[in-house]
């Protein structure tokens, strides 16, 4: 710590404040870092110099000096976009001082994360992954999950900020592995929601009660995140945005954009997924048809409006289930 309290980093210039960077560079501010802040939003800008943030005119004028450069952008053609420059200008790596720490905690395509952390090292500067888990309730609380990519030593420098912005910081691996850990994690929640919600309007179907599944469930074989924090129907767990007329949270866009970039994984490993591929065509569904506002979790509704108009895949031929699915050949079931 500096004399006037304030931690020995250098400027940090925060490109991308929106509803996730603007609080979490709102946090930074709070424990004593010096921050500039940009975004292409006139909005956000007023947002965070409402809170203490002083930005600039361009990104490139923030980055000029800082010692750290911190992005959260939508995808990664914005960040190799704003890495390399467009239309002339130029990019983030040529103004950056030598030297400079890259850190992104954006959420893209792997592939994108380790071509940036090169192009990064390359011109000669440090270059971090470290995408974030906790949604917008997270980023203000401070209270987010980093999943980083880095250098050991590269992770050590990195992991003072992210505790601030964060209550858990794990390194994955080398460049690219925050990135991997990041989908990964996001193709179990995807899946485990659908699972959840088709579970409770199944329950509904046969009589259940919300509570007296969730009381089963919770605390049996089919104890989940999806279930026990996120719970897909109001009541059993208060907080959760089921209670909010579902409000994100975590919004169905978002869930849509990482079960994609799930699935460009899965095709460009070779995984023989059937659950993945199939959560990203439904949650993609979701969001095209007035859910990508909406918490994710809010899938539940689609699937209980679909089962009452018999648009559900239950009982076709081949599905699995009574109608000469394949599973009848195999005998009974324990």
């Amino acid at each position: 710590m500096s004399e006037a309290g304030a931690p020995e980093t250098g400027t940090i210039a925060f490109l991308g404040l929106g509803h996730m960077g603007g609080p979490m560079a709102v946090n930074l501010v709070k424990a004593g870092y010096q921050v500039t802040g940009f975004d292409v939003v006139p909005a956000a800008l007023d947002a965070a110099r409402e809170h203490g943030i002083p930005t600039a005119g361009t990104a490139a004028e923030a980055t000029a000096g800082a010692a750290v450069v911190l992005t959260m952008l939508p995808s990664g053609k914005h960040l190799l976009d704003a890495y390399r420059g467009t239309g002339g200008a130029p990019g983030l790596l040529e103004v950056a001082a030598p030297g400079t720490m890259f850190l992104d905690c954006s959420t893209i395509n792997v592939d994108e994360a380790r071509e940036a952390a090169e192009l990064a090292v390359a011109a000669g500067h440090r270059a971090v992954d470290a995408p974030v888990s906790g949604g917008v309730v997270g980023a203000e609380a401070g209270t987010l999950t980093f999943m980083v990519g880095a250098l050991p030593e590269d992770f050590e420098a990195v992991k003072p900020l992210l505790e601030v912005m964060g209550k858990r910081v794990v390194h994955c691996g080398a460049h690219g592995a925050g990135q991997s850990a990041k989908i990964c994690n996001n193709m179990i929640l995807g899946v485990s929601m659908i699972a959840v919600s088709e579970a409770f309007v199944l329950g509904e179907k046969l009589g259940l009660t919300h509570q007296a599944l969730f009381d089963v469930a919770s605390a049996a074989s089919g104890q989940c995140w999806a279930l026990t924090t996120n719970c897909p129907v109001p009541g059993p767990v208060p907080t959760s945005p089921a209670n909010r007329d579902y409000q994100p949270g975590f919004a169905g866009a978002l869930m849509a954009k990482d079960l994609n970039l799930a699935l460009n994984a899965l095709q460009s490993t070779g995984v023989a997924a059937r659950l993945g591929p199939l959560a990203a065509e439904i949650y993609d569904t979701f969001a095209a048809e007035g859910g990508a506002g909406r918490d994710f979790s809010g899938i539940i509704t689609d699937i209980r409006e679909k089962s009452e108009t018999g648009t559900s895949e239950a009982g076709k031929p081949g599905s699995g289930t009574p109608g000469g699915s394949p599973a009848d050949t195999h005998g009974p079931r324990p």
